[in-house]
């Protein structure tokens, strides 16, 4: 059994992670900054040096930002109209700024969780070991 437990790398603990990366915050430290701007991931933290290029998180929190503020926005939206019957078009202008600005609040929450996510569970190449090779990019691989 101690053979395995030296092989196989300390677990990382996911929830702490996830919340310093919803915080916008190195999900290894929990200090230094994880974007550079509104989305863009620092290729590394400049507090812990943590490599953080191998994040992937592509269309993931777009997706799930969508789902949480179309799923949140229409019963309030049928609750708005059935108490006070607004004219449609201040349905539009009021929910449709709404779904905007809840869209550009969540977004870059939910992408740090994802890169705390993917850090903790060594996703992508965030867990190599030393002297072992990491994965090539995909435009490096040779094409079939």
């Amino acid at each position: 059994m101690s053979g395995l437990s030296r092989t196989t790398p300390a677990e990382r603990p996911l929830k702490p992670a996830m919340l310093r990366g919803a915080m916008r915050r190195c999900p290894a430290c929990g200090e230094g900054a994880l974007f550079d701007g509104y989305l863009t991931v620092r290729d590394h933290c400049d507090h812990c040096s943590e490599d953080l290029s191998h994040q992937r998180t592509d269309d993931g929190p777009a997706y799930l930002t969508i789902l949480l503020v179309s799923h949140l926005g229409a019963p309030l939206l049928l609750a708005v109209y059935m108490a006070y019957r607004p004219s449609p078009m201040a349905l539009l202008i009021g929910f449709g700024l709404g779904a905007i600005v809840a869209s550009l609040a969540l977004l870059p929450v939910i992408k740090g969780g994802f890169v705390g996510l993917q850090w903790a569970r060594r996703m992508h190449g965030f867990g190599g070991a030393p002297g072992r090779p990491e994965a090539k990019p995909r435009a490096e691989l040779p094409q079939a």
